[in-house]
């Protein structure tokens, strides 16, 4: 039988990590982001216990903590999923924010970070909303995936916006993309978006939610953004949770994972 798990509220004075006294400006420049040393970074909350779920609402057959490691996994000898199961954060639903997160996914897995997400339906531990794509091939690791909504908003490489509709003109996932969005640029060819990630290694990633700004960094690269002006769909706050996808046997690592919250 699944063991689920329902722990309390992770508290900011529990887990705030005062790293130093000094913050250093991030820099945009030509999709590279001057990615700052954990150890000058201030007003960061540490989002992971060390060897619980504490703070966190999910199944316990799929996710567990080892070490200061968050794994999601699907064993080979287990139940096949039905469904995409979320852990989700129990820490609030933030609106602005910056989070980062190390990661590492076997070859055949397929996660990714939601944020500014609601619950979905009935279904146990599932998640609508935006979502930061990961996969073990790297097809898609980077981009903007609104997950049960519009679909795909920005493949890896583009900056994208996303127009408010007009009457009668409201968009429809076609393809697995919103079909109306807009590219405005280009920020990688396909060989600098394969460099950008470590495949079968450890690589950081980083969500910059800002108003209607949604900005998704690999090791320190800029990998997608977009600028989501339609007001009948998007979101301006919401669930935080990370994702073991349907599919074929798999595992997903998550670790050092914090945010800062945005004034």
């Amino acid at each position: 039988m699944n063991k689920m798990i329902k722990y309390g509220y992770l508290t900011a004075t529990a887990s705030l990590l005062m790293l130093a006294c000094n913050a250093g400006n991030t820099k945009h420049d030509q999709g590279q982001h001057a990615v700052l040393d954990s150890s000058v970074q201030e007003g960061f909350v540490a989002m992971l216990d060390s060897n619980t779920l504490k703070g966190w609402e999910g199944d316990s057959s799929y996710w567990r903590m080892e070490s200061g490691i968050l794994i999601g996994e699907i064993k080979a000898d287990a139940e096949p999923l039905k469904n995409n199961t979320f852990l989700i954060w129990k820490g609030g639903e933030p609106g602005d924010f910056v989070l980062k997160s190390g990661f590492r996914i076997s070859a055949d897995g397929n996660s990714g970070i939601n944020y500014r997400s609601e619950r979905f339906g009935n279904l146990p531990y599932a998640l609508k909303g935006y979502q930061a794509d990961i996969d073990g091939r790297h097809l898609y690791t980077g981009q903007n995936y609104e997950e049960r909504n519009r679909t795909t908003l920005a493949y890896r490489g583009q900056q994208t916006e996303i127009p408010n509709p007009t009457a009668g003109e409201s968009g429809a996932s076609k393809g697995n993309a919103w079909s109306t969005l807009i590219v405005r640029d280009t920020l990688a060819t396909a060989t600098q978006l394969a460099d950008a990630v470590k495949v079968g290694d450890w690589n950081e990633i980083e969500i910059v939610a800002k108003g209607n700004k949604l900005s998704h960094y690999i090791n320190g690269k800029l990998i997608s953004e977009v600028v989501d002006n339609d007001k009948q769909h998007r979101k301006q706050s919401g669930l935080i949770g990370v994702q073991v996808h349907v599919g074929p046997p798999m595992k997903i690592e998550y670790k050092d994972m914090k945010i800062k919250i945005l004034d």
